[in-house]
This record gives C-alpha cells, structure tokens and sequence, in this order.
C-alpha cells in the first residue's frame, strides 16, 4: 500500500566531538523513506488489539481477483454474533503500516570550521481512545455435521459462523455452498475442529458490493473474549505459493507484545550506510530483510517496531489520534483502566514447514522502544579553511568506508561494487597554498 503523506521532521544541527567521532545525535535526523508493506507481493496483514481476554483483530484483504470467488474462512475461539463483527476502514491498516515501518534517516554535517548546538526533539501529542463491541443473538441449522451458529450480513460480507465434527465433512459443505477452498483443506481444517474451534466464514455479497461503490474489499473486524492469544496463519497456506509475508500490529495498554511458540529477533538496526542507498531503499530493506531470515534458518519472526503511541522518534507518519485508534480496535482507552496504547510490529516470513504452529502470544509490561532505522550521513563539502579540515576529512573517509562494510554485512552486496558506487569525500578540495594565493 502506498503511504500518501510522509512527515519530514525538523532539521536537526550534529555537534561533532573534538576527535570527530561518530556524532551524539540529540535526535533521529530527517526522515527520508520507509519500507512498507508494499514492498511484498504476498504480504498480508493484521492487526490484534487485545486487553486481558478481550480482543479485536483486523484482517486486511489483499485478495486477488474476482470478488464473486472471494472466500475467507478464519478459525475462532467462540461463536461471534453480528455486533461483534464489522467492516474497517482500510486507511488505518495503512496508517500503521506508516507509522511503524522500517525507515532511513539522514544527517548533514555541519562545516568542522564552525559547529553549531544540538537542538532536543519536541515531545509528540498524547492519544486516545475507544470502546469494545457488543454481542447479539444466535440461531443454527446442520448439515454433513456442521451447524450454523451464526448468520448475517455486514457491509459487503455475508457471515457464518460455523462449528462442526468432521473436517472432511467441514470441506464438503463449504464446497457444495458454493465457497471455493483449494482441495485437500481438509488435513489443515482437522486440528482446529479438535481444538474445539468456530470458523469464521465469509464471502462476497455481490449486490452490496455493487452498491457500496468500493474498488477493493475493506478489512473485517471482529471482537471476541477468550483466553486464547493466537493468530490462526496455517489455512493461509493453503492458497500461498512459496514463502508468504505477514506483518502484524499488535496493539496493548501495557507495552510489548511477544511470541510464546516462536523465537524472536530483533531486526537490524541503527547503522550506518552509503549516501547512495537513499535512491533505493526499499531495495536495500528486502535484501537485508532476506539475508537476517537466512540467517536465522527462516524460523523466527522479526521484531520491526516497538514504541509507545503516544510519540515516535523520528516519525515516519503522524502518530494515529484517537479516532483512528478506536478504528484499529483500541477499545480500552478512557475506560479508567489505562490511557495508553503501546504497538508491536512482528514481521514473518513463513511456510508450511518452517512455521507448522499457529502463533501464539502473550503480553508483557516491556515498554522498551525499538525501531528498524538506518541511517545516511552526508558530509561536508563546501570550502574549509581551519587547522580541522584535513582531520575531518579523514574521518569521513573512514566513516565511508565502514558504511561499505556495513551495507556488505546487512545485504550480502559485494563490497566491491558499493566502493565503486561512494562519492569519496577529497582530500585536494583546499591545498595548503590556499591563503597564500588569496592573499595576493
């Protein structure tokens, strides 16, 4: 998804030491570019909003194709009724998307001649909240041992809510109701019929689909109350070819969210790269993205964005306000309870054998900032004329070169070919005959 409004932030002045050491930023820089979701061919994304036992998830619809085979089938922890799902409003998945994505940031040196203060970043606004759903009535009917708990219509969607004995029997039903699933779904079905699961089950209303004038279909919100902290991702495999791209944004009063069943990795982060890269970061960000999944044996999910609501540093879009926080499904702000909402950015690359469990998570009070930020220094290169400019000039000279080692190392690009591609800073710009000649 296209992000429409990018923030760029106040120019901020970098004091360089004596030595000229690696500047102490007083803030994250400019912001320059992100790497969202767009990014990924098969990216899908979801956002879980939860507070104790009560959760309210978002799943956007990448779906393509012709809406009129268009079948969702989402496995539940309980029997959800028409007030407890709704239809979202697609901006805000991109909001965060925005608001949480892995960006670039750039300093520019200051002339070693004359260096000015820093300055401190303002602080950010404060945000706020929303209330939880509501829950309705239920009516059922049976077939091939499968029992409508539930149905209605919600926007565009027609909804059951199903339960049933036998996944074979499952997969027979939903094909001989017109639900186009890929064969063989069957095997994937079974463990949550087990486990005692509801399935959510929705398809195109074609006619409101007509008349709601929409382009694509918008995402559907549900709201539920289980002890259950799980995002069902193993029937996403049936129609997924190779390896598929999720992003979740996990949304608490308390701070970080975290994974139970699976490891995970901070992304890297806070380094420094050539100039160049600024032309084609989000070309960067996948081969850095691809070679930490290689690294890892492709079985860890990547933590890309951890950071209180209420402010970013630097801010790659505006933090959501509470309007658009009630439409991400924070439900608990200005209940008395809590007036924050604190969002995880888990990123997963994942296939059927690499990722064999659904994923579970549980909260925590870890309030830790994190953020995937790299980082573009451009030195200095106007005229010099003090006794510091030849140690400045080295300085940036080795600072080029480590961030040439550090591309290499995040990408796997050869070394050889980013030196090629730096803008050395020269060491001829002022000779030493300089103000003798001007002298004349």
């Amino acid at each position: 998804m296209k992000v429409l409004n990018w923030v760029i932030l106040v120019l901020v002045i970098v004091l360089f030491s004596v030595g000229f050491a690696s500047p102490a930023w007083a803030f994250c820089g400019f912001y320059v570019s992100q790497a969202d979701a767009s990014l990924y061919n098969q990216a899908s994304q979801v956002i879980i909003a939860r507070d104790g036992n009560r959760t309210i998830l978002t799943m956007a619809n990448d779906y393509q194709g012709s809406v009129k085979d268009f079948a969702l089938v989402v496995p539940v922890p309980v029997i959800l009724k028409a007030e407890q799902v709704k239809v979202g409003e697609p901006k805000i998945i991109q909001r965060l998307d925005a608001f949480s994505a892995p960006r670039l940031v750039e300093y520019f040196d200051p002339d070693p001649c004359n260096p000015q203060p820093e300055y401190d970043q303002l602080p950010a606004p404060a945000t706020r909240g929303v209330q939880a759903l509501q829950e309705e009535k239920r009516e059922s009917e049976s077939s091939l041992g499968v029992t409508i708990e539930a149905r209605f219509t919600v926007g565009e969607y027609d909804i059951l809510i199903l339960s049933a004995k036998e996944s074979d029997g499952l997969e027979t039903w939903l094909t001989q109701n017109n639900y186009r699933i890929p064969e063989g779904a069957s095997a994937l079905l079974k463990p949550y019929i087990q486990q005692g699961l509801k399935f959510f089950v929705a398809k195109v209303n074609l006619t409101k689909f007509d008349q709601s004038g929409f382009q694509n279909l918008r995402p559907l919100m549900m709201a539920y109350e289980s002890p259950r902290f799980m995002l069902p991702i193993r029937l996403g495999m049936i129609n997924g070819t190779g390896e598929q791209d999720l992003i979740v944004y996990l949304l608490s009063p308390k701070g970080q969210m975290e994974l139970t069943n699976y490891r995970t990795v901070k992304i890297p982060t806070d380094q420094e790269i050539p100039e160049f890269v600024k032309e084609e970061f989000p070309g960067f960000y996948k081969s850095l993205f691809t070679k930490a999944y290689e690294r890892e044996q492709k079985k860890v999910a990547f933590l890309e964005y951890a950071w209180n609501m209420g402010g970013c540093d630097p801010c790659s879009a505006d933090p959501l306000n509470s309007e658009e926080l009630k439409q991400a499904g924070v439900f608990w702000l200005d209940s008395g309870a809590s007036n924050s909402a604190f969002i995880t950015r888990l990123h997963i690359r994942y296939t059927r054998n690499n990722f064999p469990e659904d994923l579970n998570f549980q909260p925590t009070a870890n309030q830790e900032s994190f953020q995937g930020r790299y980082i573009i220094n451009h030195p200095y290169k106007d005229q010099m004329q003090c006794s510091q400019a030849l140690q400045y000039r080295q300085f940036v000279r080795q600072r080029q070169e480590q961030e040439a080692q550090n591309l290499a190392t995040l990408t796997n690009w050869k070394i050889e070919d980013i030196r090629r591609r730096i803008n050395w800073l020269q060491f001829n710009r002022d000779s030493w005959w300089n103000p003798f000649k001007n002298n004349n």
